[in-house]
């Protein structure tokens, strides 16, 4: 490969990061895979995909009790399935769970380094890849901490009394009070009293406050109120607060302290410094080092929080703070906005401003103790950084910027593929719907902005749907995700768990990944469907000229930070449905912040950031913005760009010191965007239906899309990319039940003199399609996407696709003979007089397997049906025609093209379908596991359909 091009095609690369591709795994096994882009070589790439390309998983080393064989005999596997890495994740044993009496491995022992190394060298013999989470469970943590080095978090108790009143009141009392109900409390935390207070209610000034810290005696206060409403304000500190969730043996005990650099870089030198004092350099053999969730539980305090706050925000926050913190819980998220005492408008004000400083100063610290520490940590071991660096009071997008492989979440839950209203997709702390989260579209708009094209996601992620995987929900959750901007799957999650371990296996998170899976057989069909689109996606660079920012430093300000990408609430709560809205409708947008506006220039009507170019902004409801991003926004304007101001003008700046100058230099700017009414243009955002309201604004304002979409549909999403040579789009159907009729007009750029195809992920095959007026008119079939691609290549097969069934269509009705292969080895035999779903069949209810529906035509003249389709079909279905079987069909629309198949007089016709474990482990009423995912508590799930029903034709 030419240097010139290799540097063109390889932007996922920083700077820094192409110094050590040398000594890099990973520029083994996916950098040199990037092609000189001509049209042949990209195909090929795409047909027959390197292993590089494949699909990864989260390997689960259950209670590290893990032995050479099997971690072997797991790897062979694995790429059996089509995995082309691992993610090794040593994490906590499944509780309720048969351990075979067989020992743990204590995290970094000299055991566990060994067996890593055993690893990583069978790996290699096998051409994959593997990451390390650096750590075990999450957060990062260990029994090995200092009390010093451990998580802190500061947090507000408040006791509401009425007067007048004599009473005494314990620590104990405010202790217990203001105990946070987390997820993963660490016994051994230590709570400090850092101050009391009586506040009156309500609070109209600082004033009021009267401090009694000093009165506290014997681990008490006694307290004599006059007539009226007041409440005791504790703030408390509480130190190594939290244990690492699921952490495995060795590395359980508490979370490391995030904000505290020097803590962060023993911890992480620690784990590479014991490691390779044992094995040698982790490199080349170690792809990269991955931070999993940072569920850090609220944590937000060090031991110089108050001092960093007051060198950066220019004023001393401590008195103020007990008033800017809510009542939180479970991953710090606030779970009451009422907690504290009525507080009057213009306090509110003042400490909304002073909310948003501290959430700032905390996101500042994060990024630089943590995750700056992090990624020099990876170099300097010449190791790639892969992170979710996103969770409570993070910056939501610059989070990525540093890390080598950003990484979003898809999660599988119901109602994925079901129709979800608008006000049922706006209720949190889930996008009712969506696979994909909140956070993919932030992600993947910062590794954009920044050159990436790896990027890697969490994905198919499943605590709900447990025993009910099929591969055409993962195909629907996992288009999804290739929409919000993932180019590489890490699926969620492979256990380690030993063959004979007690059905169903050792468990620690759903996803039953696993070889007694019904599904497992025909796994590997999903697999090389997104390897296809993996290898695609990663030549090429995603395409977006309109950039949206939402109100995070409002959101902050009012509500505090909230927990990606599970957020208590969001500000607005459509914001998601704006990208969607904007994609929908054939063009195409990425996130940006006031950092990017800040760094970004402004020419010819174009924000440009590195080598993103933008020539419309949205900004979604942001009140307070910074008076250097107002000017900016100005220069923007001036050049010629376009800002549309979704519900209100910026009016107020950011923060509380010297606000009013600020605020002041703020209208200032926007009185002067103001004089532009034709680019800086305020719009009411929709009662509902915001595809149409944004297809108004196209139609208004004239921002023309690169693919006229004449219908949107909520169900129906496109993304596209560009090469060298190529346009390529992606077309979704996330609707599992409903087909769509797509009609698209593509740019006269785009269609000039180049010839459009459809590649088809599934197969590797392509076929030439014939635009008529560049305008693409096709059936999306339930669960369909389809990948249209235009170069200047000619040659090839005319696509052919199965038509739709013809009114004279001949349907088979007469009974079927049906064999019933059950997962459990038993085999049973019944004709069935009409076909109907197995679950509504009592003695099939609790079925799980293959079943066999088999019958016999008779055609005097077959010369006309060259077609059969399914219909209805619960399951993964094969057809074997007169012998022959013509595959497999996992998703969407079963139909099949017959060719010259059927022949005059006899034709046996038989049809394979298998069904999702569900029913099966719903009725396995003494097993454990099994109910511990279908039946208990949350948990429950319905009975699934099953089987073949119908209507079948011929045509």
């Amino acid at each position: 490969m030419k240097r010139k091009t290799f540097l063109q095609q390889s932007a996922i690369f920083s700077v820094a990061s192409l110094l050590m591709l040398k000594n890099n795994a990973f520029s083994k096994s996916v950098v040199n895979t990037l092609i000189d882009d001509t049209d042949a070589d990209l195909y090929q790439l795409f047909k027959n995909p390197s292993i590089g390309y494949r699909p990864f998983v989260r390997w689960w080393w259950n209670g590290n009790k893990i032995e050479r064989t099997e971690l072997a005999r797991e790897l062979k596997l694995l790429k059996e399935a089509g995995i082309g890495g691992v993610e090794i994740n040593p994490i906590s044993f499944p509780s309720n769970t048969d351990d075979m009496g067989i020992p743990s491995v204590d995290w970094l022992s000299e055991e566990w380094i060994d067996l890593l190394k055993f690893t990583l060298t069978e790996a290699k013999k096998l051409g994959m890849t593997c990451d390390l989470l650096a750590g075990t469970g999450f957060p990062f943590g260990a029994g090995f901490l200092a009390d010093e080095d451990r998580a802190q978090v500061v947090v507000v108790a408040v006791k509401k009394l009425v007067g007048p009143l004599k009473t005494e009141i314990s620590l104990f009392d405010i202790f217990k009070e203001a105990d946070p109900a987390t997820l993963s409390p660490y016994t051994g935390r230590k709570m400090e009293l850092l101050g009391l207070s009586i506040v009156p209610d309500p609070l109209t000034s600082m004033d009021q406050v009267k401090n009694i810290t000093n009165q506290v005696v014997n681990d008490g206060v006694k307290i004599d109120l006059p007539k009226g409403n007041f409440a005791v304000y504790g703030l408390v500190k509480i130190d190594g607060f939290m244990k690492v969730i699921q952490g495995a043996p060795g590395g359980a005990g508490p979370v490391l302290n995030h904000f505290n650099e020097k803590a962060v870089k023993n911890y992480l030198n620690k784990i590479t410094g014991t490691i390779q004092t044992r094995i040698g350099p982790l490199a080349p053999d170690v792809r990269s080092f991955f931070v999993d969730s940072l569920e850090m539980e609220g944590a937000n305090w060090s031991t110089d929080m108050m001092v960093e706050f007051k060198k950066r925000r220019g004023y001393d926050l401590y008195p103020y703070l007990p008033f800017i913190l809510f009542k939180t819980g479970r991953m710090g998220n606030t779970i009451d906005l009422y907690y504290t005492v009525n507080i009057s408008p213009e306090m509110k004000k003042m400490l909304n401003r002073m909310r948003y400083d501290f959430e700032y100063t905390k996101a500042e610290l994060f990024r630089e103790r943590f995750s700056k520490s992090f990624v020099e940590w990876c170099a300097e071991n010449k190791i790639k950084s892969r992170a979710q660096a996103y969770g409570r009071g993070h910056f939501p997008l610059e989070g990525s910027f540093d890390m080598d492989i950003p990484e979003c979440e898809t999660w599988m839950k119901y109602g994925i593929g079901e129709e979800i209203s608008e006000r049922d997709f706006m209720k949190y702390p889930w996008h009712l719907g969506r696979g994909n989260t909140m956070i993919n579209k932030y992600v993947s708009s910062a590794a954009h902005l920044k050159g990436k094209k790896l990027i890697s996601s969490e994905e198919l992620t499943n605590t709900d749907m447990v025993f009910n995987e099929s591969l055409e929900l993962f195909k629907i959750a996992g288009d999804q995700s290739t929409i919000s901007g993932v180019t590489h799957p890490i699926f969620h999650g492979f256990n380690y768990s030993p063959p004979d371990a007690a059905f169903p296996g050792w468990i620690t998170y759903g996803g039953y990944f696993n070889e007694q899976n019904t599904m497992w057989p025909y796994f590997k069909h999903y697999t090389d469907y997104r390897a296809r689109q993996s290898a695609l996606l990663q030549q090429a660079t995603f395409f977006a000229d309109i950039a949206i920012m939402a109100p995070i430093a409002d959101m902050w300000g009012e509500f505090g930070a909230q927990m990606e990408p599970f957020p208590w609430g969001v500000t607005p709560p459509y914001q998601q449905l704006i990208w969607e809205s904007i994609h929908q409708n054939g063009n195409a947008c990425d996130y940006v912040s006031e950092q990017v506006i800040a760094d970004a220039d402004f020419k010819g009507g174009w924000m440009t950031y590195g080598p993103r170019k933008y020539h419309t902004l949205f900004l979604i409801e942001v009140r307070s913005i910074l008076p250097e991003t107002a000017k900016k926004l100005y220069d923007f304007v001036k050049a010629g760009g376009r800002i549309f101001c979704i519900e209100a003008y910026p009016a107020q700046s950011l923060g509380w010191f010297n606000h009013e100058q600020k605020d002041a230099e703020v209208k200032q700017w926007v009185t002067k965007l103001k004089a532009y009414p034709d680019r800086f243009i305020f719009l009411a955002k929709p009662a509902a239906n915001f595809k149409d309201w944004y297809q108004t604004i196209q139609a208004k304002y004239k921002v023309t899309p690169y693919v006229k979409i004449a219908k949107p549909n909520t169900f129906v999403t496109q993304v596209r990319y560009q090469t060298k040579n190529s346009d390529i789009f992606l077309f979704n159907n996330a609707s599992a039940h409903l087909s769509i009729d797509l009609d698209a007009t593509f740019l006269p750029e785009i269609t000039d003199k180049k010839q459009a195809w459809i590649w088809d992920a599934v197969t590797g095959e392509r076929f030439k399609l014939d635009l008529k007026d560049r305008s693409l008119k096709i059936k999306l079939c339930p669960a369909d996407s389809k990948i249209i691609v235009f170069n200047k290549d000619r040659n090839g097969k005319n696509w052919d696709p199965v038509p739709e069934v013809t009114p004279n269509a001949m349907g088979l009705k007469s009974p079927w003979k049906a064999e019933f292969t059950h997962m459990d080895g038993t085999v049973k035999n019944q004709d069935l007089a009409e076909l109907s779903d197995l679950k509504d069949l009592p003695d099939y209810t609790y079925f799980s397997g293959t079943v066999s529906y088999k019958n016999t035509i008779t055609l005097a003249n077959p010369a006309n049906l060259h077609y059969l389709d399914l219909g209805q079909v619960f399951g993964i279905a094969e057809l074997i025609v007169n012998g022959e079987n013509l595959g497999t069909q996992w998703y969407g629309r079963r139909a099949y093209a017959l060719g010259n198949l059927l022949k005059k007089g006899t034709n046996n016709i038989e049809i394979k379908v298998t069904t999702v474990m569900l029913n099966y482990m719903k009725s396995l009423t003494e097993n454990t596991t099994a109910q511990y995912w279908s039946n208990n508590k949350k948990k429950e799930q319905p009975l699934q359909s099953m089987g073949l029903v119908g209507p079948i034709n011929l045509f």
